[in-house]
């Protein structure tokens, strides 16, 4: 397993992994999985510690991840997880254009951002700041994000 990475905009809940970390929601997307909060406050924090530090990268290691959640979907609601078409071209990971929703959400913030700071961000860095352009009820976050971040 993986030591599970979490962000200082998270401090408010990775104590009790209430919410579903960015670290988890980035694995969700790779093996195509959509998480409800309803589900995920059904596991134990020993699972969703589990779920945050287990590799999601290899083709088998996808699968592995993909089983295991669907096992815990299925043990705590009796049903089958909801499945999540796979992007094969995710906007964050195009190295060569800022993400035109993620350009518009930092012009309400009067920030920029130049091509080649993107380019330095993590994966998951990258992943995290078009998710949060996104949602309207971690908006707040949106700007903690850019300072951790360094822009």
């Amino acid at each position: 397993m993986n030591r599970p990475i979490f962000f200082k905009f998270e401090t408010d809940f990775i104590d009790t992994l209430r919410c579903i970390p960015m670290q988890v929601r980035f694995k969700l997307d790779t093996c195509g999985i959509k998480l409800k909060l309803a589900e995920w406050a059904k596991f134990s924090k020993k699972e969703k510690a589990n779920l945050a530090a287990m590799p999601c990268k290899s083709l088998e290691s996808i699968q592995v991840y993909r089983n295991y959640l669907q096992e815990l979907v299925f043990r705590y609601t009796n049903e089958q997880a909801t499945d999540l078409p796979i992007d094969p071209a995710p906007v964050w990971a195009n190295l060569q254009a800022i993400p035109p929703d993620l350009v518009k959400k930092l012009s309400e913030v009067n920030t920029f951002i130049s091509l080649t700071q993107w380019q330095k961000l993590t994966d998951l860095q990258r992943f995290a700041l078009v998710k949060l352009c996104h949602s309207s009820h971690e908006s707040k976050n949106f700007p903690h994000a850019l300072k951790e971040f360094g822009l």
